[in-house]
This record gives structure tokens, sequence and C-alpha cells, in this order.
């Protein structure tokens, strides 16, 4: 159910994108009770001027590196799921591509269940 999008800086090596793109799949599984092969994923790069993350918001030091994740999902986890879930993805991503945590921006955007079709023009889970 989860549809994610991930932004990326350009210009990073052959298969970063996918080892991302697996990072936020394995911790949807793991911590966010996501079906296995419900995987759908958006990867986009984006250029310095077309990819615009505040480098102090909050006091987070990001670097040239950071990226955006958001996941539309299903509403009703808890807050303790969803930290889960970030904790996981940054984790994940630090120990996978590198990635400092700090440069990890995650939005999560909450839906109701009639507002899925997977295909063939139904609503799967209305």
């Amino acid at each position: 159910m989860p549809l994610a999008r991930i932004d990326l800086p350009a210009g990073k090596p052959a298969g970063y994108g996918r080892a991302v793109a697996d990072v936020v799949y394995e911790a949807m599984i793991a911590t966010l009770n996501a079906p296995k092969n419900d995987r759908f994923q958006v990867i986009s790069e984006h250029a310095r001027e077309t990819l615009i993350i505040d480098p102090t918001y909050l006091g987070i030091e990001r670097s040239a590196d950071a990226l955006i994740i958001q996941l539309t999902l299903n509403e009703g986890r808890t807050v303790e799921v969803k930290k889960a879930f970030y904790e996981a993805v940054a984790d994940g991503l630090h120990a996978r591509v590198g990635l400092r945590r700090e440069d990890v921006f995650i939005s999560l955007v909450e839906v109701k269940k009639e507002n899925w079709s997977f295909g063939n023009g139904i609503a799967q889970y209305a």
C-alpha cells in the first residue's frame, strides 16, 4: 500500500537510487507492517536548483547529499511505529550507502484505504 517517492541529488553512482529504494522497502516491511511484494516506488534525480533542502532547518546540518523520501500510506499507524520507520531508514541508508543520518528527510502522507486503486479500475481496499 505505501507509495514511495524518492528524490535524490543528481550525479550519484549507478545503483545508488535502487539501493536507497531497497532500504526504504525493507524498512516498510520491518516497521510499518507493509505486505511483501507491495513495492511501488518512484526514484527521481534532481539538479541542485530543483532539489531545494534547507541546510540548517531545526539545527540539523544537511549536506549537498541530502534527499527526500515521501511515503503515501494508509492512515492509522502509531507515532512509535512511525519513529521506528524513520530510524530504520536513516540507519539503513547510513549502513548501505554511507549517507549521513542528517541528510535523510522523510515525510509520511496518510490516506484512507479507499484512496487506492492497484489496477483494473477497482478500489481493492474499499
